[in-house]
């Protein structure tokens, strides 16, 4: 019934190595605060290409403390004391550790991970993606009782124009499973803004409530790649198998039939010998954005999703990090005329662990209002300073000192110092 589909399609032998391996330049510098504390700087490339790898994850082993590298390679990770070690864990390339002592921290670490291998088989029946995804679905299903609770911190910049109009930080406590959040109350938040065409009044719903699967609706009519309607709803392409840690990922594309309204493309991984999804990322075209403007308008909007999973031996892992992006063409409705617009937002999960907590933890509504909620919640600029996990990297740093040249507003930005003389 589905030769057209399942149709056998030969592979020539081949075997690719991936030469790029990573080289890491980190300073490490000891703070002033009351308690030492290490800083670790650094910027993650290419070892072939010379070019940034970004959402590297880097974890401090044997405790929950981590983050990522950022869309232009970099990072920064407080360590409370020395020595440590460090993880980098990335898709590609073999996971390799750093030992961090205090003898060595002013000077650069130099650390290259060693590539991973990808084969293709001689020969797969085009079945065989639909197999691996079929067994990661009902492996998310069986799971999805699992809960994870801990800490998320977010980071959303809005750009019109290509220039930074809003900054959103967030530290959420979080409740989620192996697919999705379910729910979160937010910790502590700050934000930089400046007047502009426009603003996003809830854009972290897209990463509070995106998930792979939700077993309160009715999977039988779900459009999701995960669910019991893929072989109808997609086309799958296996492009390799990815020898990784003592495991084999694979890596499948996969993209809406084009009879289908709803459209979407991308690229899932998953491990063959365990069925648990590695990374899903997702591209939609046609993305629905409407704004409370009536003279405004977007157009060719295109949202896109990149969940990561921590890596570990469990049959069962909680979400490492989400990213989640929004590119459109904004009809201003003003002189300016259509202007390119874009929102990022970065999502890592840490301090995460199986107990419960009595946190009321909320889940996504189209009714929670991002800013309101940041402004309702004490600012506490200690908490900024001293958590181990945002901390700002130089790019990011000179994102919230152009807000501060052009006058903008928020707890992010510095409040202009009194004129001499001036009265209070």
């Amino acid at each position: 019934m589905f030769s057209s589909v399942f149709s056998i399609r030969r592979w020539s032998p081949l075997r690719l190595l991936l030469t790029s391996g990573l080289i890491l330049v980190a300073l490490l510098g000891l703070n002033s605060a009351a308690l030492a504390q290490y800083t670790v700087r650094g910027t993650v490339v290419d070892r072939e290409t010379k070019e940034v790898l970004p959402f590297v994850s880097i974890s401090v082993a044997g405790t929950t403390n981590g983050t990522a590298s950022n869309a232009n390679g970099e990072f920064t990770l407080v360590l409370k004391d020395v020595p440590r070690t460090l993880v980098f864990s990335e898709l590609g390339h073999l996971r390799d550790t750093a030992r961090v002592t205090q003898a060595n921290y002013t000077t650069p670490l130099q650390i290259t991970m060693a590539p991973a291998s990808v084969a293709l088989p001689e020969v797969k029946v085009n079945s065989y993606p639909f197999q691996l995804v079929e067994k990661a679905f009902r492996q998310l299903q069986s799971s999805y009782s699992r809960k994870f609770y801990g800490k998320a911190y977010y980071r959303q910049l809005t750009r019109i124009s290509n220039e930074p109009t809003e900054l959103q930080e967030v530290v959420w406590n979080v409740k989620s499973n192996p697919a999705r959040i379910e729910g979160t109350t937010v910790a502590q938040g700050r934000y930089a803004a400046k007047q502009a065409a426009t603003a996003f009044s809830n854009f972290s719903i897209y990463t509070r409530r995106y998930g792979l699967y939700d077993a309160g609706m009715d999977s039988t009519k779900s459009l999701a790649l995960l669910s019991p309607n893929t072989v109808k709803n997609y086309l799958l392409e296996l492009k390799g198998l990815l020898d990784q840690d003592s495991s084999t990922i694979a890596e499948i594309s996969f993209e809406t039939r084009p009879e289908i309204k709803y459209q979407s493309s991308g690229t899932i991984w998953i491990n063959i010998e365990t069925n648990k999804i590695v990374r899903y990322k997702m591209t939609q075209p046609n993305f629905t954005a409407t704004s409370s403007n009536p003279n405004q308008q977007f157009k060719n909007p295109k949202l896109s999703v990149d969940m990561v999973f921590q890596p570990s031996s469990d049959l069962v892992s909680p979400i490492d990090h989400m990213q989640v992006d929004l590119t459109a063409d904004l009809v201003t409705g003003t002189k300016t005329g259509t202007v390119p617009l874009s929102v990022t937002s970065f999502t890592y999960f840490y301090d995460t662990s199986t107990k419960a907590t009595n946190i009321p933890y909320a889940r996504a509504s189209l009714d929670d209002r991002d800013l309101e909620t940041i402004k309702a919640t004490k600012y506490d600029p200690e908490f900024w300073a001293n958590n181990p996990v945002v901390q700002r990297t130089p790019v990011e740093d000179e994102v919230v000192a152009s807000f501060e040249k052009k006058g903008a507003f928020g707890t992010m930005v510095k409040k202009p110092q009194p004129k001499a003389g001036a009265q209070k």
